[in-house]
């Protein structure tokens, strides 16, 4: 399953709260792929399915579907705030890498 920090956790618990929607929680899911592997979006939703895992990190639900919950194994969600760039990320884990034919990665 994936982890997510404590930044991340807190500025999602933030955003909710912001939309009114304090108890819903935050869905991760595969949003396409490629040769370079798939790629992962975020969005907010009210309760889990029933092919989700869920975890809890200081108050923050996270749903995914189990399918992506095995592509996300070892993948970690954080909260970028440097200056330049703010946003969540989700980085780590195994994918594949891009062959020397794959122009849709560069």
């Amino acid at each position: 399953m994936i982890t997510i920090s404590d930044a991340a956790a807190e500025k999602a618990k933030q955003l909710l709260t912001t939309e009114g929607k304090a108890d819903w929680g935050l869905r991760v899911y595969t949003a396409g792929g490629g040769c370079c592997g798939p790629s992962y979006g975020m969005g907010i939703d009210e309760k889990p399915g029933d092919n989700d895992d869920v975890m809890e990190k200081s108050g923050l639900k996270v749903f995914v579907d189990k399918d992506t919950s095995k592509k996300l194994e070892g993948m970690n969600i954080d909260f970028i705030d440097d200056g330049e760039r703010q946003g969540f990320v989700i980085a780590g884990g195994s994918a594949p890498s891009c062959g020397p034919s794959c122009t849709s990665c560069e």
